[in-house]
């Protein structure tokens, strides 16, 4: 029986290449006294280019565009810290994470969250999407002093929800850190499925959240057949 879905954050929840591509844009128009001498669409990719999905922190990211676009009215601390200020205006749901979340709850499951990240700043997004109301537990890899696939941090979720591995499912987008990194404690863990990988080695995959519901459902009507 399943009695807790747990989540990944970024590229599970949040579509972060929509919510990064919309805030680098809007960064450009912001500020473009400062950066307006390199064309937008140049300033745009090389900066989604270098952050890698978001791999590569933002004070390297900046730094490098300051050194290759010659940058000379803003330094790369002023537009990083644009960065940690702006980019939870800029959060982009997947479809369907209200309603699928609502769902859940409906269904008295507990929900939790694991994400990698900076403390404060995962804090804001997931502020900005205005889901922190649906969980019952948020472990955020600053805060924690470890990250995914550390399953320290899978075990704590667990003991917090007061759930055994076997009656836990995880969704994550990311092969190591989130599918295999549950299944390492026991978890159940499914793929949100992302175009980066064209294999996984998934319990079960989903490309649309509004799937979960359903797929939960008949993990609990018959459990040894999925």
């Amino acid at each position: 029986m399943i009695k807790a879905a747990l989540f990944d954050l970024d590229g599970t929840l949040l579509n972060r290449d929509e919510s990064v591509n919309l805030f680098i844009n809007r960064q450009y128009e912001r500020l473009h006294k400062q950066v307006g001498h390199i064309p937008k669409e140049k300033y745009v990719s090389r900066f989604i280019e270098i952050e890698e999905r978001g791999y590569v922190w933002k004070d390297e990211v900046y730094k490098q565009l300051v050194n290759e676009f010659k940058i000379e009215k803003i330094t790369w601390k002023e537009l990083l810290q644009d960065y940690i200020v702006e980019f939870k205006n800029n959060c982009v749901p997947f479809p369907h994470l209200n309603d699928m979340l609502e769902n859940l709850k409906n269904s008295n499951l507990q929900l939790g969250m694991i994400t990698n990240g900076f403390g404060q700043f995962q804090m804001d997004n997931i502020l900005a999407l205005g889901i922190e109301k649906y969980f019952d537990v948020m472990l955020i890899s600053e805060w924690e002093g470890r990250k995914k696939p550390d399953p320290l941090l899978f075990k704590k979720a667990l003991n917090q929800l007061s759930v055994p591995p076997h009656e836990a499912i995880f969704v994550g987008d990311h092969p190591e850190n989130d599918v295999r990194g549950a299944q390492n404690v026991g978890i159940k863990g499914i793929w949100k499925k992302d175009v980066q990988w064209n294999h996984v080695d998934t319990d079960l995959i989903v490309d649309d959240l509004n799937e979960l519901p359903a797929i939960i459902k008949q993990l609990n009507f018959s459990p040894t057949k999925i």
